[in-house]
């Protein structure tokens, strides 16, 4: 798949969704954020890029730091989202790696389960790099591979079923999901001082608001439930079911294992 088609299909798959985003899977999202500002050295005074936004949980951290907030994001739902989260940072629409943002004029540009969704990481890289000042830091974070429990769960509740092709990265323009990896992606756009470490944490939700993502038709779970008739839907929510029954705690959540790679490099 080209870059440009699968960033096509990444458009279309979250084309409305920023509410059942916000009520899934932003809560585990956020979890590397403040991290991910402290790996940058995000702080009060400086003027941050912020880009796949998403509902602005970063952006009002970043916020909260007393920084000046530049917050991007290619779907507009996601940014009426975030207009909301923080009224005063500056919104734009706009997808890497064609950022409207004048060459390096921020301090730190932040990405946030951002290259997971682009069809040209190195040049999504590039684009970050572009607006940051020498000096200023670029951070980071992607889903790993191998997979955590927490993602494995979804291939194996759809591991019998037929969901037809389905939208990867070009081969020729991915990068291996691990520590070395990521750092190779950024060393090789020009950062210096290249620094990954996994994070690690157990993600709580309710068995049903955990479901409500995939039926919602985020991500690739979402458009494989898509594709299958309804008798097939409601027997892979029973799947999950039983499948997620391993990770249920006492109090009838799921505890669910996860982990996330965050890197950071200095621009020269």
């Amino acid at each position: 798949m080209t870059g440009s088609s699968f960033d096509d299909h990444e458009r279309e798959r979250w084309a409305g969704r920023a509410t059942a985003y916000a009520r899934t899977f932003a809560r585990l999202c956020a979890y590397p954020a403040e991290a991910l500002l402290d790996a940058a050295g995000a702080g009060a005074g400086m003027r941050v890029l912020d880009v796949g936004t998403g509902t602005g949980t970063v952006a009002a951290l970043v916020a909260g730091r007393g920084a000046t907030v530049v917050a991007v994001d290619a779907e507009p739902s996601m940014l009426a989202a975030a207009r909301r989260s923080v009224p005063d940072a500056r919104l734009v629409r706009a997808a890497l790696p064609h950022l409207p943002v004048a060459t390096g004029t921020v301090d730190a540009a932040l990405a946030n389960f951002v290259l997971n969704h682009v069809g040209e990481p190195a040049a999504a890289v590039a684009g970050l790099r572009r607006t940051v000042r020498p000096g200023g830091r670029i951070a980071v974070t992607v889903w790993p591979s191998p997979q955590p429990p927490l993602q494995r769960l979804w291939g194996e509740v759809f591991a019998e079923v037929d969901g037809g092709e389905l939208p990867r990265v070009a081969a020729e323009r991915d990068f291996p999901r691990t520590e070395e990896g990521l750092t190779g992606l950024l060393a090789r756009a020009g950062l210096n001082d290249v620094r990954c470490r996994t994070l690690t944490w157990t993600h709580r939700a309710a068995p049903d608001e955990w479901w409500t993502g995939p039926a919602s038709g985020l991500g690739i779970p979402g458009l494989l439930l898509e594709r299958q008739t309804p008798a097939t839907r409601e027997a892979l929510r029973h799947r999950y079911l039983q499948l997620s029954a391993r990770y249920r705690s006492s109090d009838g959540l799921l505890a669910l294992p996860t982990a996330a790679l965050l890197a950071w490099g200095v621009v020269s």
